[in-house]
Order: structure tokens, then sequence, then C-alpha cells
């Protein structure tokens, strides 16, 4: 049972390692994408805590403010068109 359970430990931290290089490479458009809108970074983006967007958020305008829209999640309440 503790063999399962460590395997199970093992497994969640990869996961949470992985995805959480995954959303950090596309905040930092380490891969020298044109645009933000990438689906699996968007969805990812929707599953961090608040700070966490609001940091990413900021990355991102930082690589896109001004050749692009804002990615979903980023875009100001008042107006869609602007970045947070």
């Amino acid at each position: 049972m503790k063999r399962l359970i460590t395997f199970l430990v093992v497994i969640a931290l990869a996961a949470v390692v992985f995805l959480g290089y995954r959303y950090n490479a596309w905040v930092s458009n380490t891969s020298g994408a044109t645009d933000p809108f990438d689906e699996v970074g968007i969805e990812l983006h929707q599953m961090m805590p608040g700070f966490v967007q609001d940091w990413g958020c900021g990355k991102l305008k930082a690589n896109f403010g001004t050749k692009t829209l804002p990615p979903y999640g980023c875009e100001s309440a008042t107006d869609p068109a602007k970045w947070k």
C-alpha cells in the first residue's frame, strides 16, 4: 500500500511540474509565437489561481501588448479589446 501511495504522489508531482512548465513557457513565449492564442496555454491559464493569472497576463502583455488583442482571461472587464 505504501508503494502505491508513493507512486501516486510521484505521478501527481510530475503532472504539476509538467503543467507548470507548459504554462510558464506560454506566458514567457519561449517558443517565439507571433500571438498568444495557444489553446493549451489559455486552458491552463483558466485553471490557475488569481495571482498567477495576474502574473501571466502581465507577462503576456509585455510580450504581445502592442501586437495583438489579449487572449481570453486577460481582457479588460469594460473593453474586451484592451488588456487588464
